[in-house]
């Protein structure tokens, strides 16, 4: 069983708290339930709130590796 980190953003918003828990496959997911949550007009989770959390989701983001150069065996160095 492979192991999978997860992700925490949350807002504490006057007396309201909003956490979302998310690993990195389902990184569009919690976008979207960002903005499900915006939509929803009886919290007083903002369009300005799913906005801020979607940019701190994207900049989570892991980045691929840096690629080496590798000298190709076959050219004189």
């Amino acid at each position: 069983m492979a192991s999978r980190d997860i992700n925490v953003i949350a807002l504490v918003k006057g007396g309201e708290r909003y956490v979302f828990l998310y690993d990195d496959e389902s990184r569009d997911e919690a976008i979207r339930m960002l903005g499900r949550h915006a939509a929803n007009p009886e919290l007083s989770f903002s369009w300005y709130d799913a906005a801020v959390l979607s940019d701190k989701v994207r900049q989570n983001t892991p980045r691929p590796s840096r690629l080496r150069f590798v000298p190709r065996a076959d050219r004189p160095a």
